[in-house]
């Protein structure tokens, strides 16, 4: 199952971005969005969320 975001949580800094190994995480208007049908559930960019705004979907 893909991860998500919480936007309310997500503090823009763009960490989780450049640890996705398939560029799944791209910034939105207001935080961070992982596409779905990209994420391959590998984990790595919940370690680097420094507001722990990344989950399981």
């Amino acid at each position: 199952m893909p991860r998500i975001i919480n936007p309310d949580l997500c503090v823009s800094c763009g960490s989780c971005a450049g640890v996705c190994p398939v560029g799944a995480i791209t910034e939105g208007e207001a935080s961070y969005v992982i596409n779905a049908e990209e994420c391959i559930d590998c984990g790595a960019c919940e370690g680097t969320c420094p507001s722990e705004a990344i989950t399981e979907a």
